[in-house]
């Protein structure tokens, strides 16, 4: 493997399988991480009928971990989609899909409910029914794949 200097152009260049399976997962923890928090909410406001401060709170849980994965998925995308092995690039494709067409449901839908918070909770609540198992279920696939390493031809220093 040919190793060239910093500022040079070209030359082969190594990924690990590691950093490839790395890569694969971060998506579908995105979206985990965007959904769990409300996910874990909505039934206890449901439940417990929390004084109206608490209920904000929570709703915000709900509300703001999938807008600001909305935000930071782009990025991880644009770097994920296109990374030489594209095994990498097809799980974060899949992850994609399954993230913006949950949040493509809750829009059109959402538009009839108004000011009603709880059909929001509902709604989001069954989004996330939906996209938490399908990301568990694909980094456990992720996990048991066979990764190689990468070799590649780089065109930028």
């Amino acid at each position: 493997m040919e190793s060239n200097p910093p500022g040079v152009s070209g030359g082969t260049r190594e990924i690990s399988a590691a950093n490839a399976r790395l890569m694969a997962r971060l998506f579908y923890l995105g979206n985990l991480l965007a959904f769990l928090p409300g996910l874990a909410m909505a039934p206890f406001l449901f439940i417990a009928a929390p004084q109206k401060s608490m209920m904000i709170f929570m709703f915000l849980l709900m509300v703001v971990p999938p807008i600001l994965w909305f935000g930071l998925s782009i990025m991880v995308y644009i770097v994920a989609r296109h990374h030489p092995n594209p095994r990498v690039g097809h799980h974060t494709q899949q992850a994609a899909y399954l993230f913006y067409g949950a949040l493509g449901v809750i829009i059109p839908v959402g538009t009839f409910f108004g000011t009603d918070w709880k059909l929001w909770i509902v709604t989001g609540g069954l989004v996330a029914l939906v996209v938490v198992p399908w990301s568990a279920l694909a980094l456990w696939r992720i996990r048991r794949e066979d990764w190689q390493d990468t070799t590649y031809e780089a065109e930028h220093p």
